[in-house]
Parts: structure tokens; sequence; C-alpha cells
């Protein structure tokens, strides 16, 4: 009989099959620090350890490749990405848990796990690429577990994955400067699976839903990022957001099949600065272009050299708005982009419906807004748009 890890009545529907869900390989090294801690104090052989995730979903995950030492366990969990297409299922994703003199936990990444050789990231250069809630979800589990048996000392936890080095090829970490392996990953802890026809499907549903609701001006968000700038800067109504992910031209697309007479969307600019080069699908692996498309409306804004080789060197947007912010250039380069993104929302529709853009940053705030994105407020909010506008 096969090991029941708590997901077996967790599923999505997608072209009349039943889609598993999976967890995250932080999930993996949660459940594996809290095997290796609890064996390491406890003395006890364990076959499998119960974790809950962050999303509320409890898992009980099995231990394997269990080694003992005189101070020192190890394990692993096996990652299980369920249905979804994801380049590290099967890994295993071990914890090494030893006890040290000094007090405090401390966790490292080890053979597999990327280090971070970029600035930008959530991690300091040099540090390895676990992410903050699976480091959060590490932790809080070793720290439980050393609760249990009354234990004061400290430990030092390492996460190592065998063959992630070969797998982060195939992943976005080289073009992140992150060398030498994966990255610890999941804000959740669990995998969702989902294809790209049944997100876009989901998606035209959603809409057909506002639409035929009376909405004839949508507003949109691309993922949390937006929706949450949506809720606390603008005044807007929250409820009508609909999430279109990564699928900026197939929104448009369907938008204007199903009569919709215009959209607005608020965005993070790790998003829509891919837009400014009429790139409607904005998911990495389609495209990615941040910085060059940054870089080269910064220099039509009259950036010099050094500023926009300092624009292309960098690993993240909001890395690349402190250069161009120093270089006293920001404004007038979101002015560039702003026109851009307006131009190839335009583009895509064929000037057949109303289109604008609210860009943000998470540390700068609000950046900017196309030429037409006043109108599609005034719309959404229900009011006539003044002459001024028109």
């Amino acid at each position: 009989m096969s090991h029941k890890n708590g997901l077996e009545d967790y599923y999505v529907i997608r072209g009349q099959k039943k889609l598993r869900f999976g967890y995250t390989t932080g999930s993996c090294a949660a459940a594996a620090c809290k095997g290796a801690v609890r064996m390491l104090l406890g003395g006890e052989k364990l076959e499998s350890v119960s974790l809950m995730t962050p999303k509320g979903i409890p898992l009980c995950l099995e231990l394997k490749d269990i080694k003992y030492g005189k101070d020192e366990v190890s394990c692993a969990v096996i990652k299980d990405a369920g249905d979804d297409p994801d380049t590290t299922d099967g890994l295993y994703i071990y914890a090494s848990v030893r006890r040290t003199s000094g007090p405090g936990i401390i966790l490292d990444g080890g053979e597999g796990v990327g280090r971070v050789t970029k600035a930008g990231l959530k991690q300091k250069i040099g540090e390895a690429a676990i992410n903050p809630v699976p480091r959060a979800m590490i932790l809080k589990e070793a720290e439980e577990a050393a609760g249990q048996y009354d234990y004061e000392g400290g430990l030092e936890i390492i996460i190592s994955v065998p063959k992630g080095e070969e797998t982060a090829k195939k992943t976005f970490n080289p073009r992140l400067g992150i060398v030498g392996g994966i990255s610890i990953l999941g804000t959740t802890g669990i995998v969702e699976p989902m294809s790209e026809k049944a997100l876009i499907d989901s998606i035209q549903v959603e809409m057909k839903q506002h639409f035929c609701q009376g909405e004839k001006y949508l507003l949109v968000t691309p993922g949390n990022y937006g929706a949450e700038y949506l809720r606390q800067h603008m005044e807007l109504p929250f409820e009508r957001n609909i999430k279109c992910s990564n699928y900026i031209g197939e929104t448009i697309d369907m938008a204007i099949d199903m009569g919709v007479e215009g959209i607005l969307f608020v965005s993070h600019i790790g998003k829509f600065v891919k837009v400014a080069a009429g790139i409607m699908n904005t998911h990495s692996h389609s495209a990615d272009g941040r910085m060059e498309v940054l870089c080269a409306n910064a220099v039509r804004a009259g950036a010099d050299l050094d500023c926009a080789r300092k624009v292309l060197e960098c690993n993240t947007t909001d890395e690349a708005l402190e250069i161009l912010e120093s270089c006293r250039i920001l404004q007038d380069t979101m002015r560039e982009l702003m026109g851009r993104i307006q131009f190839y929302l335009n583009h895509r529709s064929y000037r057949q419906i109303l289109l604008g853009a609210v860009v943000f940053s998470n540390t700068h705030g609000y950046l900017g807004q196309t030429e037409d994105a006043e109108k599609l407020i005034y719309k959404i909010q229900g009011q006539k748009i003044p002459e001024v506008l028109k």
C-alpha cells in the first residue's frame, strides 16, 4: 500500500483529467529538517513526519535515506510536484542537522542548493538561495522539535540537493546569478497543477462573469502584487479585480471578442516593463529583456553610457530603479516607458477598445500611468470622463 501524503483529495480538473497537487522544495526541506532534529534529539527512527503548510493543508511526508552520526542525523524527502510540469520533481531534498556548542540555529545550503552572486534578490550575495517562506518554515520546525526535547543547545542545519546543480541549468537561476544549484522555493508549500490553456480558459470564464454583470470596463492585475497595490492605494472597486497572470495579449484578445469596451491594467513594473517592448506574454520562459527595455528607455530619456551599463547589470527592476533614481532620470525614463506601453497595448487591440495601465514597484510605489489610464479610472468609477481628457 502506497504512503498517503495528505494530498489525495486535492486536485484540479483540466481537460476532463484530474491533476494532482504536489508540494514544494520548501515543504520537503522543512519536513526533512523536522525529522532529522527529532531523530537527533529523541534518538528514535522515524519513517515520516507531519507538516502544516502555509496554505493550511497538512502533509505527511516520508523520510528517506536516513543516516546517523554521533552528533548528526541526515534524511531526505522526495519532491513531488503532483501533475505540474516541474524540473525539480523527484529530487531528493536533504536536511543534515548536527549539535553545535554555541547557542541558536544556523541554516545554510550545501551541495546542489544555489548561492546568490548578484544583488537585488531576497538573499544577500553569498547566501544560500533559500527563499524567506521556506527559511521560516525550516527554522520553525527546528525550533519546535528542539522545544519538544527541552534542548537548549545550538543546531546547524544544512539543506542539500544532490542533483540540484544539474537541474538548475534548466531553471532561471543562472540568469539570476544563482550558481551551483536550485533555489528552495514555495510561498504556500503546495504546488497546484496548471496548464497554460487551462489558465487562459479560466481567465476567460472570470472575464465573462464580470462582463455579464454589466462591467464594460474591466480592472485587471497580472498577479498578487497588482491586486495588493490596487487594494491599498487606488480608489477603485477591488472586488472587480480580475487576475490575468502573464497573458496580457490573450486577455486583450478575449476582451475584444467578448465586446468589452476597455481594460485598465494595474501592474508591478517587473511584469509590465516587458509590454513596453511589445512582449505580451510576460512569463520569463517566453521572454525577459526587463533590463534591456529599461535601459533603452533610459537612453531615450538622456541617460549616459555609465548609467545604461549599470542598469543592464541589474538583477531586478527594483535595483534598476535605484540606479535610475541615483542618475536623476527615473521620472523621464518612466515617461518614455509609459508611452511605449500605451503604444503596444493599442497595437495589440488595433485601437478597438480603450486600454491603459498604472505601473508601480514595491519599493518606489507609484511609477506612472499611460495616457488613457485616467479615462479608464473614470469609467470604472462610473463617472463621466472630463472634457479635458477627451
